[in-house]
């Protein structure tokens, strides 16, 4: 009898039910960004000063390449190195769900701003020495690197590098500005933690199978990895947040999520003074909204409805 070199997926037998709580956790939040009214924050957009709409311009390009690559590369060259069908069958819906992140920076740029001031943005990304620096740190490893370098570099990307962006749209939610720009941004981070997670979790697995030898060789690859990726990272947050005067809470942001990457990858967190309590209480505020799930387990927020986000008014930030 001859047989075809196809296995058919059976969600019915689950090999590791991470993959089946993934699978539905992700598919259960499923989300598009022309479902949220981008347009309605146009008031609170044209009474920024001109440096605080270069920061926020600046802070989505870099978020809209890094979300380019993982939705070009990062889910893919997680596929020779899956441990069951169902993983790739996760890895299908993380690839297609950065491809809407990617675009959704699209949406807010059309809906904020002209067809010039887009086409500067995309210039400055594209060009921008310090943004190129941890994208093709990234892909070098995505297309050169071990499995479980993958999937540490990827990590680092989702759990860490993508937070300098996200700290300017959740500073100004914390301050009752562009709520519906912000709301993009929380479906986002909603999405980043479970992919963080996940893979971090499946690192662990293949982390825990090699010896002492193997497991500190790696480790001390990982920690060379994240200091380069750190330093580039200040420089980055100083070129785009000194402007406006907001660099050192960036930095305390950004190496609070770079200590949550590496609890996401199984160990403990490195950088000093760099905990919930040490960030900017307006942006933690944020972060923490009821519409935005953080933990991995959670059911989808009550409090969002595709569909339904609008525009604060006036007299909603009467207290």
């Amino acid at each position: 009898m001859t047989y075809l070199d196809y296995k058919a997926i059976d969600w019915n037998r689950i090999e590791d039910a991470i993959d089946k709580a993934t699978w539905e956790k992700l598919t259960s939040q499923f989300w598009l960004d022309t479902r949220i009214p981008v347009s309605n924050d146009l008031d609170d957009w044209r009474n920024l000063s001109p440096e605080e709409q270069d920061v926020v311009n600046k802070a989505f390009g870099g978020l809209t390449l890094l979300d380019t690559l993982q939705s070009e590369e990062g889910a893919n060259v997680m596929r020779a190195d899956v441990r069951t069908q169902h993983e790739e069958a996760v890895l299908n819906n993380i690839l297609f769900m950065e491809s809407v992140h990617a675009k959704s920076y699209s949406t807010i740029f059309i809906s904020l701003n002209d067809s010039k001031d887009i086409d500067r943005i995309f210039h400055w990304t594209n060009n921008n020495e310090r943004v190129q620096y941890k994208a093709k740190r990234i892909n070098e490893i995505y297309q050169n690197g071990t499995g479980l370098q993958k999937k540490i570099a990827s990590v680092f990307l989702e759990s860490f590098l993508f937070y300098s962006g996200f700290y300017t749209p959740l500073w100004y939610l914390g301050n009752n500005q562009l709520p519906n720009v912000a709301e993009i941004i929380k479906l986002i981070i909603r999405d980043e933690s479970v992919h963080g997670t996940y893979l971090g979790y499946k690192f662990q697995l293949g982390y825990n199978e090699l010896d002492e030898a193997e497991q500190a060789e790696l480790r001390d690859w990982m920690y060379d990895l994240l200091f380069d990726l750190m330093d580039n990272e200040i420089a980055y947050t100083h070129d785009v947040y000194d402007q406006v005067g907001w660099s050192e809470d960036v930095k305390t942001f950004v190496r609070y999520n770079a200590n949550k990457a590496l609890q996401n990858l199984g160990f403990e967190p490195f950088f000093p003074n760099a905990t919930a309590e040490d960030v900017n209480p307006v942006v933690m505020n944020g972060i923490s909204t009821e519409t935005t799930n953080h933990d991995f387990f959670s059911q989808v927020g009550s409090g969002y409805l595709m569909g339904e986000v609008e525009a604060m008014d006036d007299d909603d930030y009467d207290f």
